[in-house]
């Protein structure tokens, strides 16, 4: 039950956020809505075709679908109240990305991954749907960018899997993983860490 609640959290956080993008670069309404939807279900998407959950659970349920593509709806036509909201949009992404990192890894544990492939799918999850928006709207995706986005997804998955080899809950794994990537991520906006670049590259 708290993993669909906070998976639904998270596909409104990333769903708004890409329908915010798709809104800056003019796209009309398919295009918001269908922006939106990527971004909000990609990863989750990706995760299931990794593991071979077939079809895809959001694109076989109804609630993550529907809830992503409400709240690209509201994002286009409410998109200049939303944009007022960008630091409130950012903290929900960080929070979205820690849900989609530590859900992604609780579901590959569950399906019988090992360790090292939930925390890399766990990671996964939450870059792949930021990665296809990207991509879709010809930008070159945050994760290859020094700010520090697919690290903190990673500490994320990787906090879940510690806490199922340390024999806690599945629960308890989600909330510190949750956390601990959304904290991550806020810190690094707040105090804009990056990762180190190449020196004295001839262009």
């Amino acid at each position: 039950m708290l993993l669909n609640v906070l998976e639904l959290v998270g596909v409104v956080a990333f769903a708004a956020s890409g329908a915010l993008v798709a809104v800056t670069k003019r796209l009309d309404f398919f295009g918001v809505a269908l922006i939106g939807v990527f971004t909000a279900i990609g990863g989750g998407v990706l995760r299931d075709v990794l593991l071979g959950i077939t079809p895809p659970t959001s694109l076989n349920t109804w609630r993550y679908f529907t809830t992503a593509l409400v709240t690209s709806v509201v994002v286009f036509f409410a998109h200049a109240a939303v944009r007022r909201l960008r630091r409130e949009i950012l903290v929900l992404d960080a929070v979205g990305m820690g849900l989609f990192a530590s859900s992604g890894a609780t579901i590959a544990l569950d399906v019988g991954a090992s360790s090292q492939a939930a925390m890399l799918i766990g990671a996964t999850t939450a870059i792949g749907g930021g990665v296809l928006r990207d991509i879709l709207v010809n930008e070159l995706p945050l994760l290859l960018h020094r700010d520090l986005y697919a690290i903190p997804a990673l500490v994320g998955s990787t906090v879940v899997v510690a806490c199922a080899a340390a024999g806690l809950g599945a629960n308890t794994g989600l909330l510190v993983g949750t956390i601990s990537a959304s904290v991550l991520r806020l810190l690094a906006l707040w105090r804009k860490w990056n990762l180190p670049g190449p020196r004295h590259v001839d262009v």
